[in-house]
């Protein structure tokens, strides 16, 4: 039975009926098709009225649902039988839902417009302001790790730091597969990351720097699986949202300033007037960023780091956490860990400085009335 989502306040326009057509023995994420489209459906923005049938044959990214809910008409097929319809009556919906239980092709289209997901079809993705195709695959036994991976790699932002990119994907995919299968929250996850964040703070405190990066890492690759996880599992909420990101702005400057006090149990401590100087570049400089990074989104509609190639090559390394880490891994492998809370303060004053020309630069164009667009949408 088609199920009516709500739409979540009174100005909104009625959602569609989502139904899911069929039943499929095989989980994705430990979810049934069923359930999984029901937390689609919750999350969905109001689309136009009508029925939107998902066919419990194939798993689609939550991004095909949302697009295919807000243009009636559309039907996107896979090896020519219907995987996701937006009907517009009765009839149309009586005609797609046959179709999908009898696993056969539509027998006539009429008005509708079918997309054919083998013409590699593309969709807005309205975060990283780019044209992509996401994943739709018949899911079955034999396909569930490999649709598991396309959602969770779909789920990964296109441009993010290093780390993050090239050195823990493939393990927090592990845990995240193992979280859905145990039915942990990401909310669990991310109070488990919260934990592993205030012991290696309180590690860098005693100069115990080896334990505090590995506990820090322990909560940095937890921090990419929350994220995850949710988005697997369809489970965000705003207080999830607001938990770990909240707990990503606030820690980077306790883990600086307790890694400079942790020197004394080395014998290299900072001068007081050195000391003082790292902090208000360090803290001052993640502060300012930061700011730069909400200014440019209020003024353009997107993030920095999307702007041009440059910027998302830049993220890759900029002065935030995860880079910042990697200097001081080094400078802890050379037994001077000092040195790397000072490179860390050069280094967020140089990225700053990037960030803030790179303001100015997108005011320059915009004042020309030159728009800006985020090289990603180009290609």
């Amino acid at each position: 039975m088609p199920e009516l989502v709500p739409p979540p306040g009174p100005s909104r326009e009625p959602t569609p009926a989502i139904e899911t057509v069929g039943a499929n023995p095989t989980r994705l994420w430990g979810l049934t098709m069923a359930e999984r489209t029901r937390r689609i459906a919750r999350r969905m923005d109001p689309p136009s009225a009508g029925v939107v049938l998902v066919n419990a044959r194939f798993a689609a990214d939550p991004a095909w649902i949302r697009h295919v809910g807000g243009q009636p008409s559309v039907v996107l097929t896979l090896g020519g039988i219907p995987a996701l319809a937006h009907a517009r009556s009765a009839e149309e919906a009586a005609a797609l839902r046959s179709a999908m239980q009898d696993d056969q092709p539509l027998a006539r289209a009429g008005s509708l417009d079918v997309m054919a997901y083998e013409d590699r079809p593309q969709i807005e993705n309205k975060e990283l302001r780019k044209r992509e195709t996401p994943f739709l695959m018949e899911l079955r036994p034999g396909t569930v790790r490999a649709i598991e991976r396309a959602s969770y790699f779909g789920a990964y932002k296109g441009v993010t730091d290093i780390l993050t990119k090239y050195l823990w994907p493939e393990w927090a995919l592990v845990l995240t597969r193992i979280a859905a299968r145990l039915g942990i929250t990401p909310n669990m996850v991310t109070a488990a990351g919260a934990v592993f964040c205030v012991l290696a703070t309180v590690a860098f405190a005693y100069g115990h720097y080896w334990l505090g990066l590995a506990l820090g890492l322990a909560f940095m690759v937890l921090d990419t699986v929350d994220g995850k996880l949710a988005r697997c599992t369809i489970t965000s909420s705003a207080w999830g949202n607001v938990f770990d990101h909240g707990i990503d702005l606030i820690h980077p400057p306790f883990w600086w300033w307790f890694w400079a006090t942790g020197l004394s149990y080395w014998g290299l401590a900072l001068p007081d007037q050195t000391f003082a100087l790292v902090m208000i570049a360090i803290i001052g400089g993640y502060v300012l960023q930061r700011g730069i990074e909400g200014l440019f989104i209020q003024q353009n509609g997107m993030h920095i780091h999307v702007w041009r190639r440059f910027d998302s090559n830049f993220r890759l390394i900029t002065a935030r956490r995860n880079p910042n880490m990697v200097i001081l891994f080094v400078a802890l492998l050379l037994g001077r860990p000092d040195w790397g809370i000072v490179a860390v303060a050069w280094w967020t004053m140089i990225s700053l400085v990037v960030h803030a020309v790179r303001l100015g630069q997108a005011w320059l164009k915009r004042t020309r009335g030159v728009p800006i667009t985020s090289w990603l949408a180009e290609n």
